[in-house]
């Protein structure tokens, strides 16, 4: 964690959408927190791009490669992980420090070794891809060593934005689950990780929850011939990133309580669970790593009852990067979550088109999740149920993307009513892309 100087960081901007109106005796406010980061700079920074000492981002990433021996089934696999890291490697930026592992029931560094990390330019990045030569399939997968590592090499270099993109073809079968969890324990907050599942012989609940408990994002390539382009991908959006360990600092008054706070685009993620106190009444919910983007997020607090006509901060909004020593550094940029009592009915009833929204997009998520476990159980008619509901809901917010999804996995009779019928026979892949990315949202129409 690092000091930052205007130069170098991204100006944020924080918008509310609420509807503030409540009813008498109403007690429970919903607002969406639209933040916003500008004038980064550096996304799309890749291979020969250098600055200026302190002009840019310090950063360092660790490609974690499955070596397992699933690998070698079909053989092209790793000859497709190899392209892709090479690719990845050639995306890095000048400057930034870099490692690759192999991974299987033990974690192994392949490049630059000796427990560090290589900096990369035109020489270190031509031995990291002769080195990926050396990369051959063989042994268990223990991902909980891989990420053990990863942190440990991240935490030898001097960086501000510290991140991991990690592969696997398999299910984490040479550890238990709770050492998986105990790992994932230890690295969040240390480091992002992006986390990718090739072929359809992984598990999808723990990759998407190794990208969950490490602020990253998760995705399936079904074939492994677009593992090239999709590591391309994810290291040009990490070579973006300007700022790290972005919290999201709620502070809210005396009989105020945060019932919930989640992420709800580019995808749903819960973070309740992750405050971390910060002060009186304030508490920090982190973000991860942050370039140009726009991000929106659910906040929903219960404030304590008041008259008609009274009205009350019911929060407030802003984004630190808290530092070691216990302070926190104020990116400048706030918003208010604000309470009024009426006795308007048509003021206090009607709801906020983005928290309308959000709300159905979150719902969307679940419906899928729950429909897709009711399908594996053999539930038929609670599946149905489900996923017809989840079709309803991507109609309704023009979600397209997950519509085009459900549409593998369900015959569509009537998407407006949300009547479906499952598919009799559904390609294992197309059901795990649907579970893979049924978190992804779209934002709310204008």
């Amino acid at each position: 964690m690092a000091n930052f100087s205007k130069s170098n960081v991204p100006q944020f901007s924080v918008d509310v959408y609420q509807n503030e109106y409540l009813p008498d005796g109403g007690r429970e406010v919903n607002a969406i927190v639209t933040v916003t980061s500008t004038g980064g700079g550096t996304v799309g920074s890749a291979a020969g791009t250098t600055y200026a000492p302190g002009q840019g981002p310090a950063a360092g990433v660790v490609i974690m490669v499955d070596c397992s021996g699933s690998m070698d089934y079909p053989p092209t696999k790793m000859r497709n992980a190899r392209d892709a890291t090479a690719a990845a490697i050639d995306t890095l930026r000048d400057g930034t420090y870099f490692a690759v592992v192999g991974g299987t029931h033990v974690a192994k560094e392949v490049y630059p070794g000796a427990g560090r990390l290589a900096v990369a330019d035109r020489t270190t990045r031509e031995q990291a891809k002769q080195a990926l030569r050396r990369l051959s399939a063989g042994g268990g997968t223990a991902i909980g060593t891989w990420l053990r590592l990863a942190d440990r090499l991240l935490s030898s270099a001097d960086v501000s934005i510290r991140h991991g993109i990690l592969l696997t073809d398999g299910r984490n079968e040479h550890e238990s689950p709770e050492d998986l969890r105990t790992a994932l324990d230890s690295c969040a907050g240390r480091f992002t990780c992006d986390a990718r599942g090739v072929g359809t012989d992984w598990e999808v609940k723990e990759v998407t929850g190794i990208a969950s408990a490490l602020l990253g994002t998760a995705d399936i390539v079904a074939d492994p011939t677009g593992l090239a382009a999709d590591f391309t991908r994810m290291m040009e959006t990490a070579m973006g990133k300007e700022v790290a360990d972005v919290a999201l600092r709620l502070w809210t008054p005396v009989g105020t309580t945060i019932k919930f706070v989640k992420q709800v685009a580019p995808t749903v993620a819960e973070l309740t669970g992750r405050r971390a106190e910060a002060g009186p009444r304030a508490g920090d919910y982190p973000t991860g790593s942050w370039g140009d983007e726009s991000r929106d997020y659910h906040v929903c607090v219960e404030v304590p009852t008041a008259g008609l006509g009274q009205e009350m901060l019911a929060a407030r909004v802003s984004l630190v990067v808290p530092q070691p020593d216990g302070s926190a550094q104020n990116l400048g940029a706030q918003g208010l979550v604000r309470a009024v009592w009426t006795d308007d009915m048509v003021a206090s009833t009607s709801i906020n088109p983005q928290v309308a929204h959000y709300t159905g997009q979150a719902e969307l998520a679940q419906a899928i999740q729950q429909g897709l476990d009711l399908r594996k159980a053999g539930d038929i008619d609670g599946a149905t149920a489900k996923l017809g509901r989840a079709v309803q809901l991507a109609s309704a917010s023009g979600n397209a993307d997950t519509a085009k999804l459900l549409a593998k996995v369900v015959d569509v009779v009537d998407a407006a009513t949300g009547t479906v019928r499952l598919k009799a026979k559904v390609a294992e892949a197309d059901e795990m892309t649907l579970e893979t990315r049924s978190t992804k949202t779209v934002r709310v129409k204008k």
